[in-house]
C-alpha cells in the first residue's frame, strides 16, 4: 500500500468559527484517505503536513455621517447586536510549493447567525449549502426541510447550516483564494 499524496489527503477542509470569531480548522478526506493516512502513520511512514491554511475574518459594516455624506466601512466584528449584518471572508492559503487539487472549503453558519440569501461568493468556486448540519450539500433550489407536521418544504436561506465552496481549479503553490458570505445576527 502506498502513501496517499498531500492533494488526496486534502480533499476537504472544514472550518468552524464560533460566535466569538475564534477559528478552529480540521482537515479530513474520504474514509479511504483517512484509512491510508492511519495505516501510513502506524507503519512509521512520513505523512505530509496539510498545506492548506484558513484565515477567517468577521467584519461588520459601520455607517457614519461625515460632512453631510454617509460613508460606510468594514470593521472587525468584536461586538455585535441583533440585526447586525456581518461579512465573513475566508482566506484559503496553500502554504506549500506544490498545487492542491481543487480544494473544498466547508464553513458552518455560526450559531446565533442567519445566512443572507445569495451572498456566498468565491471566484472560480461552485457554492452549495447544507440544511442538515453539514451531512449533505446541494444547490438552494434542491434543498428541502421537514416541517413540524412531517411534510417537506423548500429550504430558505434561514435554514442553511453550512456553506461549501468547491474550487474548480487547483490552488497553486503559495497561492491564496478568497471566499465570502454575509450573515445576520439573529434577534
Amino acid at each position: 500500500m502506498g502513501v496517499a499524496s498531500p492533494t488526496a489527503l486534502n480533499a476537504r477542509i472544514d472550518v468552524v468559527i464560533g460566535y466569538t470569531g475564534v477559528m478552529y480548522r480540521s482537515c479530513s478526506s474520504c474514509a479511504l484517505g483517512v484509512f491510508v493516512l492511519a495505516a501510513a502513520t502506524l507503519a512509521g511512514a512520513q505523512v505530509p503536513a496539510n498545506p492548506i491554511a484558513i484565515k477567517a475574518v468577521a467584519e461588520v459594516e459601520v455607517r457614519t455621517l461625515e460632512k453631510g455624506h454617509e460613508t460606510s466601512k468594514l470593521v472587525p466584528a468584536d461586538r455585535v447586536v441583533p440585526g447586525d449584518r456581518l461579512f465573513y471572508t475566508l482566506q484559503v492559503l496553500n502554504t506549500d510549493a506544490a498545487p492542491v487539487a481543487a480544494p473544498t472549503v466547508t464553513y458552518p453558519v455560526p450559531e446565533h447567525m442567519e445566512y443572507v440569501a445569495d451572498s456566498a461568493i468565491g471566484p472560480g468556486a461552485e457554492v452549495s449549502f447544507s440544511v442538515d448540519a453539514g451531512r449533505s450539500f446541494d444547490s438552494p433550489e434542491k434543498l428541502k426541510v421537514r416541517t413540524p407536521e412531517g411534510s417537506l418544504r423548500p429550504a430558505v436561506a434561514a435554514d442553511y447550516t453550512h456553506i461549501r465552496w468547491q474550487l474548480k481549479k487547483n490552488l497553486k503553490g503559495h497561492a491564496v483564494a478568497f471566499v465570502r458570505f454575509r450573515a445576520l445576527v439573529k434577534h
